[in-house]
């Protein structure tokens, strides 16, 4: 079905029924649609030529998994600067929440209705999306997904921030140093069905079965839902239920600064410690003040701007989200790994001695 015609029969379908359901009717993919099981990512219909001429004039458009989130904030301007750099548009549309997976999928329409040449979605579930982005893919739309991933399937290619075995062996790594590898600890997370606070998670799980951490026992995992008020309380009740706790590790930027919030101003400063993923400047003040040590991150801003130059490489035909090709973004070599997952880099620790030296 031509573009043209797919608006037009979505927008009657629309003016009687509901976005979901018009993008729903007009959806569907065809085998050709998607790349075989082998690859795992949604295919482009065509061969890359890493040769091929930039396009510009393009627009992509940015769906973080919550709008007005610094974390977001950061990355998405990272995006616009990039592709300002490139010639082409940026636009941001999403949700104030962090869990409203059925305004994702509404924002997704929208955009595919706007015709916009690819977008990049940090998604809040790995599912639920899928059929509203494999309509915006039918439809010639390039889709990346950037910090939380959906299914393969439902998308040409995830640019990951680092490593999730990295990433989730790190930070129980960073935990077990701070208690002296003895005593229980929590885990604070995000959504519970959060793509990427999951596989983390798992990973941490797996790095706990190490003989080296046999005194340290994991006895919750708490969801906060990326609610500053939400894991604030959920750190509260963590304290509350488990007197003996040594540490938490919160793996998301909200999350641990409500809980380092929390921290602060109790009795539990400096005793229980924290770590897991924030940004230097959430996390500058309870790193001075001793109720931080140390925690991690990538640069979000480049995490942006990689998902933007790879939005832009996959509507020029430079790649198309297959294992093993790569190519260049902001002066940097990529490989394009298995599953069309592109890794950003390792994640950087900071603590006092460092942090004063970044600003996002």
């Amino acid at each position: 079905m031509r573009k043209s015609s797919l608006r037009r029969t979505c927008a009657a379908l629309a003016a009687v029924t509901s976005l979901a359901l018009a993008a729903t009717a007009c959806g569907g993919t065809t085998k050709e649609d998607v790349k075989s099981e082998s690859t795992g990512a949604a295919a482009s219909g065509g061969k890359a030529d890493p040769n091929a001429a930039t396009k510009k004039g393009l627009t992509v458009g940015f769906l973080p998994k919550q709008v007005n989130n610094p974390y977001f904030t950061t990355s998405d301007k990272g995006g616009e600067a990039a592709l300002k750099e490139l010639g082409s548009s940026y636009k941001e549309v999403g949700t104030n929440s962090g869990t409203d997976t059925a305004g994702q999928v509404s924002y997704v329409n929208t955009l595919t209705q706007q015709q916009v040449d690819a977008m990049a979605v940090s998604a809040q579930d790995p599912g639920a999306l899928c059929t509203a982005l494999k309509q915006a893919m039918s439809n010639d739309i390039k889709v990346v997904t950037y910090d939380s991933d959906t299914n393969p399937e439902c998308r040409n290619a995830f640019v990951s921030q680092a490593s999730g075995e990295d990433l989730g062996r790190t930070e129980v790594q960073l935990l077990a140093e701070q208690i002296g590898y003895k005593g229980e600890i929590a885990i604070l997370s995000a959504a519970q069905t959060a793509t990427n606070q999951n596989a983390w998670i798992e990973f941490m799980k797996d790095e706990l079965k190490d003989p080296k951490y046999k005194d340290i026992k994991l006895v919750k995992v708490a969801y906060g839902d990326d609610d500053a008020q939400k894991s604030f309380q959920q750190t509260q009740g963590l304290l509350q239920e488990y007197p003996n706790l040594k540490g938490i590790i919160s793996p998301t930027t909200v999350g641990i600064k409500a809980a380092a919030q929390y921290l602060s101003g109790s009795k539990y400063k400096g005793k229980v410690k924290l770590t897991g993923l924030g940004t230097p400047n959430d996390m500058r003040k309870y790193v001075k003040n001793g109720t931080v040590e140390a925690f991690e991150l990538w640069d979000p801003a480049k995490l942006g701007a990689l998902a933007a130059q790879t939005a832009v490489a996959l509507v020029s035909g430079q790649i198309t989200g297959a294992e093993g090709e790569t190519f260049t973004a902001g002066g940097t070599s990529y490989t394009i790994g298995k599953d069309g997952v592109i890794s950003l880099g390792k994640p950087t620790v900071f603590d006092a001695k460092n942090i004063d030296q970044f600003n996002f």
